[in-house]
């Protein structure tokens, strides 16, 4: 199991490019941003419950929009799309999804 964890992981280094890393510790930061709302979200109390919708739902949001622009750049020959496109779309997306996190959270 560690032998097949070690090939998994020298043919990441090796084979993804720097762009694509980028990206994937985003979405590392996404998850545990998540993982610790939830956690004190449990902890500690849900008072202002629209503040915890509003970041929990928005780092569920930008995990998923990073997922899309990973795949987008990552398949943009097949896709016909181009990365500067794929980058547009997702700030746009971005900025939408903080838009309404904001008017949520009040």
């Amino acid at each position: 199991m560690a032998m097949a964890f070690e090939q998994v992981k020298a043919s990441y280094y090796q084979n993804t490019p720097w762009k694509l890393k980028i990206i994937d510790s985003y979405l590392l930061f996404c998850v545990f941003t998540g993982i610790i709302q939830f956690v004190y979200c449990a902890l500690v109390g849900t008072f202002p419950y629209n503040a915890f919708l509003s970041g929990f739902g928005t780092s569920v949001g930008c995990f998923v929009l990073a997922t899309n622009l990973r795949f987008t750049i990552g398949r943009s020959k097949d896709l016909q799309i181009t990365p500067e496109r794929s980058v547009a779309d997702y700030v746009l997306c971005s900025i939408l999804l903080f838009a309404f996190a904001i008017h949520f959270a009040g």
